[in-house]
């Protein structure tokens, strides 16, 4: 059986390096993606900058270099409407989804101190609507109302076979530093955990990845001398294994990475 994927944020990092790790197990694969422009920040290296303003041709270039099946879509996942317009387009053009991962992230370092920089140098801001509100819309809400577009439209064809996975960082005990990212996150895993329990008798797997610090462009000079760093492919591996049938029987698990 051929399955579809909706991956978000697959044009670059891990979403990307992801999206080719499915396309080679001959998953049809929806790529999420949106370009944009982060605050300059001299101590992130301009390879960030440069990836999270970059399109999703040379993902899906790669992907049918090797024979598989991709189609990008650029849309905000702070729009609530954004969930069912994936899917429509995945459905147009390859049919039902089956396989979802929930990777993009609205990242905005924030802090309840008064300090500017973190201890890498990074920018930092201070707790406000306005950095709650960038990243609960799309780490919180957008894989809410993702994985309840995928219920819905599973649970209506009759469909026995499901895989979600969501990617986390931080704990959710608190992320010093990225409070308002680490809540997000924290709200995520709830969710992918609910998931799990409630689809189960539908055959959706639900589980959340926590990768170890990985290069998908921000690691600097001062974060790479304290952390033995990933690189994306070795992520998207584990995401990769999660959405196959050996994984039938792994689910509400949060895996974390070394």
């Amino acid at each position: 059986m051929i399955h579809t994927a909706v991956v978000t944020g697959a044009n670059q990092g891990i979403g990307a390096a992801t999206a080719k790790a499915l396309a080679k197990q001959g998953v049809n694969v929806l790529i999420g993606f949106l370009r944009f422009e982060p605050e300059p920040d001299p101590s992130v290296p301009e390879a960030y900058f440069t990836s999270r303003g970059s399109g999703a041709d040379e993902v899906v270039e790669a992907i049918t270099a090797l024979g598989g099946r991709a189609h990008a879509v650029e849309a905000d996942l702070s729009r609530p409407e954004t969930a069912a317009e994936l899917f429509d387009e995945a459905e147009r053009v390859f049919g039902p989804v089956d396989v979802l991962v929930n990777n993009a992230s609205s990242w905005v370092q924030d802090t309840f101190l008064t300090e500017d920089t973190d201890q890498f140098g990074r920018v930092q801001h201070p707790v406000t609507g306005g950095t709650f509100d960038a990243q609960f819309a799309v780490d919180a809400r957008a894989t809410a109302l993702l994985i309840a577009e995928f219920a819905r439209r599973h649970i209506a064809r009759g469909g026995n076979w499901g895989r979600i996975v969501s990617l986390t960082s931080g704990d959710p005990l608190g992320f010093p530093g990225e409070v308002s990212y680490g809540a997000a996150k924290a709200a995520l895993e709830n969710y992918a955990m609910s998931a799990a329990a409630e689809l189960q008798g539908h055959g959706i797997t639900s589980n959340v990845v926590h990768p170890p610090v990985t290069d998908t462009g921000w690691i600097n000079d001062e974060v790479r001398a304290r952390f033995s760093v990933a690189e994306a492919g070795e992520v998207a591996e584990v995401i990769a294994f999660l959405c196959s049938d050996a994984a039938q029987r792994v689910t509400r698990n949060v895996l974390r990475m070394s």
